[in-house]
């Protein structure tokens, strides 16, 4: 029963990842590499206030609570970016494995690291995909498999690949319900003259995925909204990093790109309020129905 769930829902989720546009243009690795690099900087400094570190401090809660993060943990961040989670958790006294392919953001985590003296993590510049469990003796070595809004985690067998890595406790989350997508929605639709439809990333598809495999996430909810207000330029830069994964940016498509942050801008800056929901769950992979009746 269990793997006829199992089979069910990897089936439904991989086909809502084949099935978005976004899949189906998507252009080379090293195209999204490219972007978080670009995007490195801009990204620590709005990842990087308040509101995020108090969010990531109450979830770091969250995890001590459930016994999923101890000072003697050894923990996989599996898309550390800039270090916002590896950090943290190293203060908490875990040993750190941040892997992060990007260089931009890499080489951010390691300036990070140098400026305060932090000795419990270690970066690891290859993607999640590259990864051989059994070559790199890390088949249930993690007392903690982190992945935060990570594109690392993609689908059915990158999620059973991280559970795989884990030897008690996984955390994951990704946007839920409506998401990053309906911020570049409008200007997909005009450059690909097609509708920016569906979310093959959604929490619930990795949610129902976990739970069929006979666990019992916890699962938590957390809504934002951003007020963007950038100059122009900045503007048009986000939307042609954006695009530049799924399409050249020829000089028509930067023009379309000028074209709509000017219609919507005022004096020269471009206004947008970007609103979202991430969903997180955190399970213990010792914890497992193995029946169901």
């Amino acid at each position: 029963m269990i793997e006829e769930q199992q089979r069910v829902w990897e089936e439904r989720w991989q086909a809502a990842i084949d099935g978005s546009p976004m899949r189906r243009r998507r252009r080379q690795q090293d195209t999204s590499m490219q972007r978080w690099n670009k995007m490195a900087e801009d990204f620590t400094k709005r990842t990087s206030n308040k509101e995020n570190d108090e969010k990531r401090e109450k979830t770091v809660e969250w995890l001590q609570e459930m016994g999923g993060l101890t000072s003697t943990s050894r923990v996989l961040d599996i898309g550390a970016g800039p270090g916002n989670w590896s950090l943290l958790l190293a203060q908490n006294g875990a040993h750190v494995t941040a892997l992060e392919p990007a260089d931009g953001m890499a080489d951010i985590l390691q300036s990070r690291i140098e400026a305060e003296g932090i000795n419990n993590i270690t970066i690891d510049r290859r993607t999640w995909q590259e990864i051989n469990l059994a070559e790199e003796q890390w088949a249930g070595a993690f007392d903690l498999v982190f992945a935060s809004m990570t594109p690392g985690i993609d689908g059915p067998e990158s999620l059973s690949k991280m559970i795989a890595a884990s030897r008690e406790f996984c955390y994951l989350s990704a946007f839920s319900g409506r998401n990053w997508q309906q911020w570049y929605g409008n200007l997909w639709r005009i450059v690909f003259n097609e509708s920016l439809d569906g979310n093959g990333n959604d929490i619930i598809n990795p949610f129902n995925l976990v739970y069929a495999m006979g666990y019992r996430p916890e699962l938590r909810f957390d809504f934002w909204d951003h007020a963007i207000t950038w100059p122009r330029q900045k503007a048009i830069e986000d939307f042609c990093n954006h695009l530049e994964m799924y399409t050249e940016l020829t000089e028509e498509v930067t023009e379309m790109v000028a074209r709509y942050v000017d219609d919507h801008s005022q004096e020269g800056t471009f206004s947008q309020t970007r609103s979202g929901c991430r969903g997180m769950m955190v399970w213990n992979i010792n914890k497992r129905i193995l029946k169901t009746s």
